[in-house]
């Protein structure tokens, strides 16, 4: 059975919006390594409507490098209650919010590589509380921000086991962590 892995970038302080202003710098030779290999081993990436839309207005341009070709050919599922422009970065298929459940379950159950997520949010809230989430990918950045988009939300309750960590020279730290029943 695939895997739905969540891989988010984190401040230390905990705030995970615009990454691209201030987790760049800090994305070593190892680190990027480590990214291109979590992302290799998924065929499919899952978003919601708010990242999927920021990630189409870059991602597509990108390319001529191993990394950006592979995450620009696989296939794209977004989680969406309004309309969403699929041809700004394909191929992408929308779930119904209400359908999340049953789609992810369907998924999960075919043949392929592990499922990806690039953010945590109500999805991944989602996910988790369906028992259909199986990781947590936590890049923890040395950077305190101050403010923004918490990492977690009230909502988000669960019980999670650390099962792995990786430290690089950059300061960066990946936390992994499984959904555990309490």
């Amino acid at each position: 059975m695939r895997r739905i892995i969540a891989s988010t970038y984190t401040t230390l302080d905990g705030y995970i919006d615009n990454p691209h202003e201030w987790s760049l710098q800090y994305n070593d030779e190892r680190a990027q390594k480590h990214a291109f290999e979590l992302t290799l081993g998924a065929d499919t990436l899952l978003l919601g409507r708010i990242t999927y839309e920021g990630m189409a207005q870059a991602w597509p341009t990108m390319g001529g490098n191993p990394y950006a070709d592979h995450v620009n050919s696989i296939a794209k599922y977004v989680v969406a209650s309004q309309p969403v422009d699929t041809d700004a970065w394909g191929p992408t298929t929308v779930i119904p919010g209400g359908d999340l459940v049953e789609t992810a379950s369907r998924l999960k159950r075919q043949d392929g590589a592990n499922i990806l997520i690039w953010g945590n949010g109500r999805l991944t809230d989602d996910l988790a509380a369906a028992g259909l989430l199986d990781e947590y990918r936590i890049w923890l950045y040395p950077v305190i921000k101050g403010q923004g988009r918490p990492l977690f939300r009230p909502e988000s309750t669960a019980p999670v086991a650390l099962t792995e960590t990786v430290t690089f020279e950059s300061g960066v730290v990946v936390l992994t962590y499984r959904p555990t029943t309490a």
